[in-house]
């Protein structure tokens, strides 16, 4: 193995730890922001949205809420400064001696910008009523984690080009979909409208404005808290049916190609990620579902990434 290829093992090795790091610093992002919407409230649907409506008021937040939020934003922070540390090294890695591994080093490059732009919005996180700032985590989030599986697999053999114009279809919609389904949480949409022709009817009386991340909800006292965000819900789950058509026949493509387990995780985490969407909007937004809805939904980038 000349030295080329030991840096290339290095920078796997720290990628893949990160992904896993921007895994967990993602989930718990998803967690603190799903309790203050009021996800896990004792009061049950009457508290959806109470943390946002008291700030609106000038009320401040209840001392056990501020308590829990305050530990998970500790571990928050301690595992993102962590991830910081190995995207600046592996920066090190592709860049710091000769030969230049030049495209990982540009992909690790951006990897750190988008750190340095996550650690900047931390400072304006806590407490922000637009749900652009909630989106900005997001996928900035969800983009680390994409490079870092990339990344991970660094000097691989890459798919065939057909298979790769597949797979970049289905990592657009999917990044739709999770902007949809950031804006649903951001926006307290999720009662805005219930069965599949209530939403539909709701969205078109609802106006394109309502999808404007910079603009901050104003909300009822009772559900459907919002009843603006039916657009914003419809659009998620529309959507959702366009990447069942797409993924599904993705996974029999990859299978064809020769990658049978990158189909069969693809399968499997989508069908756990649509039968926890059921269960979400049959049962009520248990909490626990919603961080798990999320972590699916980052499996599920990361197993298109290495598809890719």
């Amino acid at each position: 193995m000349d030295t080329t290829d030991r840096r290339l093992l290095l920078l796997r090795r720290l990628a893949g730890v990160c992904a896993a790091l921007v895994l967990a610093v993602t989930s718990l992002s998803a967690f603190m922001r799903l309790s203050h919407a009021g996800l896990g409230c004792a009061d049950w649907p009457r508290c959806y949205g109470q943390s946002l409506r008291q700030s609106q008021q000038g009320i401040p937040v209840s001392a056990d809420e501020q308590t829990v939020i305050a530990v998970v934003r500790f571990v928050h922070r301690v595992l993102a400064t962590i991830a910081l540390l190995l995207v600046a090294t592996m920066v090190l890695v592709c860049l710091g001696s000769r030969p230049l591994l030049r495209s990982e080093g540009a992909a690790a490059l951006v990897l750190l910008g988008l750190a340095l732009f996550l650690a900047v919005l931390g400072r304006w996180s806590s407490g922000a009523r637009l749900p652009a700032v909630a989106l900005g985590n997001l996928l900035g989030g969800f983009a680390m984690l994409a490079l870092c599986t990339r990344l991970a697999v660094a000097g691989v053999p890459i798919a065939t080009l057909r298979l790769r114009v597949w797979v970049g279809a289905a990592v657009f919609l999917l990044v739709a979909q999770i902007a949809l389904g950031g804006l649903v949480s951001a926006s307290y949409a999720a009662f805005s409208c219930s069965g599949w022709g209530e939403c539909l009817a709701a969205a078109q009386n609802a106006g394109w404005e309502t999808l404007n991340p910079w603009r901050e909800p104003h909300l009822g006292s009772l559900p459907p808290v919002n009843p603006e965000g039916a657009l914003v819900q419809a659009l998620h789950r529309v959507l959702g049916i366009a990447l069942v058509a797409l993924v599904v026949p993705l996974a029999v493509f990859a299978l064809r190609r020769g990658r049978p387990s990158s189909a069969a995780a693809l399968l499997i985490l989508f069908a756990a990620q649509v039968a926890v969407g059921f269960v979400m909007s049959f049962t009520g937004l248990h909490l626990q579902f919603a961080v798990i809805h999320n972590v699916l939904a980052s499996a599920l980038l990361a197993t298109l990434v290495l598809l890719f």
